[in-house]
């Protein structure tokens, strides 16, 4: 199993740092509103004291100019000792930029918590470089500042995974599901998205009980990382759940089966245990997708190894989030997911 450091957990009353890593939204004129009821979200629902790095509202002009200072943000959140947390406020194209100006060291010697999704994979990948957990989950305007209220469902595993030390254990899909998209306009604050009842879990293949640590992220930004100095260790795979999931750019069915052969070219899953696969953004391409991985399945003859789909994390909503490191398990004759052990400490 790999062995990652688990931060410690969160408490009412600690102070969380936001920060812009990518997209610089959160500090334009036009959107402060959304992230200012985010912040309000965190502070009244779970008693955090939610601080701004020092560009993390600079906006989105400033912050497209200056990866520099995104990274120092992220490195002055990690080395103060009163940040218990840090909290991405939303993702974007370009956290890659980050990369020569951030010290691994730093994470590594100040283990705290990291919360994000989408292009907050890169973020995730220098801290698997410095054997620290973090966590795949939502970000400050695409959830916690959500029209009329975080869903209940990304509630529940916030408080489960970040704030308590006890297993996880099962992790059930959501009851109901929404790919909606409404702008981010004050005139739609007040306004619900369109909610879908969701289905079970798909289990593609895969027979019996299998174990192992979850690696993975945005397949998207996971093709950004390649070759470079984050990319992912080849032993780090070994025994893994891969877990993957698409961005809201939709990306064409061909595209992502190419992808996925990649990593069959490599070799990577052929060391995995198992693979989950979050929802795709609306649901769009879902048959397609599930089409093309067993394409990829058969081509290597790969036939045993246990696949998911429809799981309850990245673009769509509610979400759950998954502990980088964490060892999950697939029950396919129960046809469940679990993570079994605590994500913090």
């Amino acid at each position: 199993m790999l062995n990652v450091i688990k931060p410690h957990c969160l408490k009412p009353g600690d102070t969380i740092a936001t920060v812009s890593l990518s997209w610089g939204g959160a500090g334009d004129e036009e959107l402060r509103w959304r992230y200012d009821l985010g912040k309000q979200r965190l502070t009244e629902q779970f008693g955090l004291k939610v601080i701004e790095m020092e560009h993390t509202l600079k906006g989105t002009k400033y912050l497209s100019e200056h990866p520099e200072k995104r990274a120092s943000d992220l490195m002055q959140a990690f080395s103060d000792p009163a940040v218990k947390g840090i909290f991405s406020c939303i993702g974007g194209n370009d956290s890659i930029r980050l990369l020569p100006f951030v010290d691994v060291a730093v994470i590594a010697n100040n283990p705290k918590v990291f919360l994000g999704y989408s292009d907050s994979t890169i973020t995730h990948l220098m801290c698997l470089k410095a054997g620290l957990s973090s966590f795949y989950g939502p970000s400050i305007l695409a959830e916690f500042a959500e029209n009329n209220g975080i869903f209940s469902y990304t509630v529940n595993h916030l408080q489960k995974i970040l704030f308590e030390t006890n297993p996880v254990g099962q992790i059930k899909a959501s009851e109901e599901w929404t790919g909606h998209y409404l702008a981010w306009t004050k005139e739609n604050a007040k306004v619900s998205k369109k909610m879908e009842k969701n289905g079970p879990y798909r289990f593609l293949q895969g027979k019996g009980t299998v174990q192992g640590h979850l690696i993975g992220g945005c397949l998207d930004v996971l093709e950004m990382a390649k070759g470079t100095s984050l990319w992912i260790d080849d032993s780090l795979f070994d025994g893994a759940i891969l877990f993957f999931e698409t961005s809201e750019e939709m990306v064409r069915p061909a595209l992502f089966e190419s992808w996925l052969r990649d990593y069959a070219m490599q070799g990577i899953l052929q060391k995995a245990k198992g693979m989950v696969f979050g929802k795709p953004y609306q649901g769009i391409f879902q048959q397609e997708y599930e089409q093309a991985i067993r394409n990829v399945l058969q081509e290597f003859s790969l036939f045993s190894l246990p696949v998911v789909c429809n799981l309850s994390f990245g673009h769509n909503e509610p979400m759950c989030i998954l502990p980088y490191g964490a060892k999950a398990e697939l029950d396919c004759d129960h046809q469940t997911f679990s993570i079994l052990e605590s994500g913090v400490v």
